[in-house]
């Protein structure tokens, strides 16, 4: 069997918030490790039948970006969603949702 590590690294202030992010992955064919400005990490607890989550982000992301970086994981959840339970309907209905957030947003499709 294959396995394939993924790493975080958080470099934090000194209260403690996030200055940097930084991943790798066995799998990236990049050695290096990659910048981020922020993460979303959800992992289902089957034992306790809930979702523990770690949401970080840099103090120095552009708001702008976190926009959509909220909608991009929003219409990802809707992928993964239907690609889970087929669920077409619902997805649909997320969709426009997602539609209706980027144009409260001003997110601009493509940009």
């Amino acid at each position: 069997m294959k396995t394939a590590e993924i790493k975080l690294t958080v470099e934090l202030d000194e209260a403690n918030n996030p200055d940097n992010i930084l991943w790798e992955s066995t799998d990236s064919g990049n050695a290096d490790k990659v910048p981020a400005k922020a993460m979303f990490l959800s992992v289902w607890d089957h034992n306790y039948k809930n979702t523990l989550k770690i949401d970080l982000w840099t103090k120095d992301m552009p708001v702008d970006e976190m926009k959509r970086f909220f909608y991009e994981t929003l219409q990802t959840m809707g992928d993964s969603f239907l690609k889970a339970t087929n669920e077409t309907l619902i997805v649909e209905d997320l969709r426009d949702y997602c539609a209706h957030f980027a144009e409260k947003m001003g997110i601009v499709e493509g940009q």
